[in-house]
């Protein structure tokens, strides 16, 4: 029996490990590809690093002889500027309802809000799409007397509602993983509800709620359908948070398709996939290390 017993453990043991072992192979498998893919802009074309990030001239040539522009200043700065406003409309509200999920109204927060919330996050992002082209474009063009309604500002808005239920669901674990007795302390020392709320728990909660906004700016960058049906898809740096642009994930996904295998074109979009790889590299490597720096803290 205990034979019996002592071989399951290891045969599941042994097949988690494997598991685990498979994620590992596999990203260093993608990483591995996509350097291959997308050093050639560098090595076969022979443009320089500085050409790439800093040259808003985008003119490549879709065949294997080169010689075009592969600037992508214009699909960076669209993405930056389209992800960090987006950020900024979305975390206070997603912050305020984790606080008011798990603080003001724990009964209701849980058995009513907090599944309201997780439906947006299964709702498909061509969903948030159609409703930003059908209802939020022809708003921002009525109230901004514009042209056109596409925009930094409308992809801002659509991307905002999109990672709301990200950044909301891990702040309010967050929050939540606060211990009781630093409330009932706050409580024993004067402080008012609100008092505890901003001056314990939040800074208790504060690596979980950045890990949540970090989070939710990775799934903001690599957002690409929503935000082709609203930015308005110009090949331009933008002037304003009304102009319209294009950002990395929305130009990789309306050329890739067409461009020629082993042209200038194709690589150069490799190279900005390779671009997004070491970019969500780094959202996670800041998650661990605020992870790691409030577990320090409150060690």
């Amino acid at each position: 029996m205990k034979k019996g017993m002592f071989a399951k453990e290891y045969a599941w043991r042994g097949l988690m490990t494997a598991g685990g072992l498979f994620v590992i192979v596999l990203t260093i498998a993608i990483g591995a590809f996509l350097v291959y893919k997308g050093s050639g802009t560098f090595t076969t074309f022979h443009h320089t690093l500085w050409e790439f990030l800093g040259s808003a001239e985008w003119d490549p040539t879709d065949g294997p002889e080169g010689g075009g522009a592969v600037g992508a200043l214009i699909f960076i700065v669209g993405s930056l500027a389209t992800c960090g406003l987006a950020l900024l409309i979305s975390t206070p509200f997603a912050v305020g309802s984790a606080i008011y999920m798990i603080e003001i109204s724990p009964k209701f927060g849980e058995k009513f809000y907090r599944p309201i919330v997780e439906i947006f996050a299964g709702i498909p992002s061509v969903v948030y799409g159609w409703v930003g082209l059908s209802v939020l474009v022809p708003a921002i063009k009525t109230i901004f007397n514009r042209q056109v309604g596409h925009s930094i500002f409308a992809a801002a808005l659509v991307l905002a509602v999109m990672i709301y239920p990200t950044i909301t669901n891990v702040a309010a674990d967050s929050i939540h993983s606060v211990p009781k007795d630093y409330r009932m302390a706050a409580y024993g020392l004067g402080s008012t509800r609100w008092q505890s709320i901003y001056r314990v728990v939040i800074p208790a909660a504060a690596p979980g709620i950045f890990s949540g906004i970090i989070l939710g700016l990775a799934r903001a960058f690599g957002e690409a359908l929503a935000v082709a049906m609203v930015i308005g898809q110009t090949t331009a740096l933008p002037t304003s948070i009304l102009s319209t642009t294009k950002t990395l994930t929305t130009e990789i996904a309306s050329q890739m398709g067409n461009a020629m295998e082993g042209g200038e074109m194709k690589t150069a979009l490799w190279t900005m996939a390779l671009l997004l790889f070491l970019l969500s590299l780094l959202f996670i490597f800041l998650i661990h290390l605020v992870s790691h720096k409030g577990s320090k803290e409150e060690a």
